[in-house]
């Protein structure tokens, strides 16, 4: 588990301390056992996150694995709830699929669109973006009615999309998609990282010119099912005022 606690610009003092569970790339399959994906949501259930965030992949290259994992995240608690944007392979497993499923579990999916999460008078944007790779983005929708006073937390799965992001609400993005690289050569680093931009978004918190990004390095693996000095995370975000 990784605890960090990230300066947001325009964020309310009542949000102060808020704690936001980020899960990312579970991808359930036949590497990664619907046992480890219950021990996730014990594990994330036990540090009392005010809120989830879940950025995709849920699944690997099988259907028949969206049920049953959203059957278990399902069993996620927070007090602001538990909300969820899609990654590329739930697309390329069944992306209407693992809509109902999200929808049948209680978990609200904000694709191009967002919640105010309200406390004490103020409010704070929690919003999402589709997936980069087989969606379509909508940071207007996204953002709704968030002033330029006020400030967003959003949600995208690809990490490459805060390049393209100009809009100064979006105070914070959480994604995933890289998995840290998956295995971390020492002295040299991780070889393969699925971004355009290399090893910029392996993995941390990653600060652009307009906003700045936590990349989770996710939770489950892909291709070869192995993971060197590259360790899964839940990561409880916290955040703080700029």
């Amino acid at each position: 588990m990784t605890r960090r606690t990230i300066p947001v610009a325009n964020l309310p003092p009542q949000f102060g301390g808020t704690t936001v569970g980020l899960l990312s790339d579970i991808h359930h399959g036949l590497w990664v056992g619907l046992d480890f994906v219950r021990d996730i949501v014990r594990q994330a259930n036990s540090l009392g996150a005010d809120v989830f965030a879940l950025t995709g992949d849920y699944v690997y290259r099988g259907a028949g694995y969206i049920d049953p994992c959203i059957g278990e995240l399902s069993k996620l608690r927070a007090e602001h709830g538990v909300y969820a944007v899609l990654g590329n392979h739930d697309y390329w497993d069944g992306a209407s699929r693992t809509r109902a499923a999200l929808k049948r579990g209680g978990i609200r999916e904000i694709k191009n669109t967002g919640v105010w999460l309200e406390r004490g008078g103020a409010r704070l944007r929690l919003c999402g973006v589709d997936d980069l790779w087989e969606g379509r983005q909508d940071l207007d929708a996204a953002l709704g009615d968030c002033s330029g006073r006020e400030t967003a937390v959003l949600l995208s799965h690809n990490p490459d999309y805060v390049e393209d992001i100009r809009d100064q609400r979006v105070g914070l993005v959480l994604s995933g998609h890289t998995h840290g690289g998956q295995v971390n050569v020492p002295f040299f680093g991780p070889p393969l990282v699925p971004s355009r931009y290399g090893r910029k978004y392996a993995s941390g918190l990653v600060k652009t010119p307009h906003t700045q990004v936590y990349v989770s390095r996710g939770l489950g693996t892909i291709s070869i099912p192995v993971r060197l000095n590259c360790r899964p995370e839940i990561v409880m975000v916290e955040l703080a005022a700029a």
